[in-house]
């Protein structure tokens, strides 16, 4: 049990919050690409990104949870890092000057972080994309050799798209329509 839930009731409700902050997420970097805040949304984004990341530390709280430094922990710690100077340069800088294209960087790395979880989990959860795993696998990367090399090729273009993703939304995000 974590937090009075059913570790598979809390590993669902923690992938709704992901999807949401995935979704959210995505719209708010074309945003920014727009040059348009979207706060109700970016709200949202940064709201469930945190809800994330708490609720992937608390899957430590189950008592069959390993207590050791993982892969998934250092994940959240950098995913920890990146939101921080996001909240801080949206919240407390007001995207004044530099703190623009800081914002917009640490958003999509933010953003990214959570994709590359989903598509990890994915790999090692779902037989469609891989079928030795299911949805008790533990096992992680590397996979059967077909298997990780198409692991390699997605987390790979993700990483891609994410990089251009962020250089694009860096430099096109300026005051423009709908900017404070």
């Amino acid at each position: 049990m974590i937090v009075g839930l059913s570790v598979q009731t809390f590993t669902l409700v923690h992938v709704v919050i992901t999807l949401i902050a995935i979704a959210s997420g995505i719209v708010i970097v074309f945003g920014m690409i727009g040059s348009h805040r979207l706060p109700k949304l970016t709200a949202l984004f940064w709201l469930t990104t945190v809800l994330t990341t708490v609720t992937g530390f608390m899957f430590f709280l189950s008592p069959a949870q390993a207590k050791v430094f993982t892969p998934a922990a250092a994940t959240g710690i950098v995913a920890t890092v990146f939101f921080l100077i996001g909240l801080f340069a949206l919240y407390a800088k007001h995207l004044y000057g530099r703190w623009r294209w800081i914002y917009a960087i640490s958003a999509v790395i933010s953003l990214y972080l959570n994709v590359f979880v989903l598509i990890v989990q994915s790999f090692q959860k779902l037989k469609v994309i891989n079928p030795a795993g299911t949805l008790t696998s533990t096992a992680g990367p590397p996979f059967a050799p077909p298997t990780d090399f198409q692991f390699a090729v997605t987390q790979g273009a993700a990483l891609v798209i994410f990089v251009m993703l962020g250089l694009i939304a860096a430099i096109k995000f300026r005051r423009g329509p709908g900017l404070v």
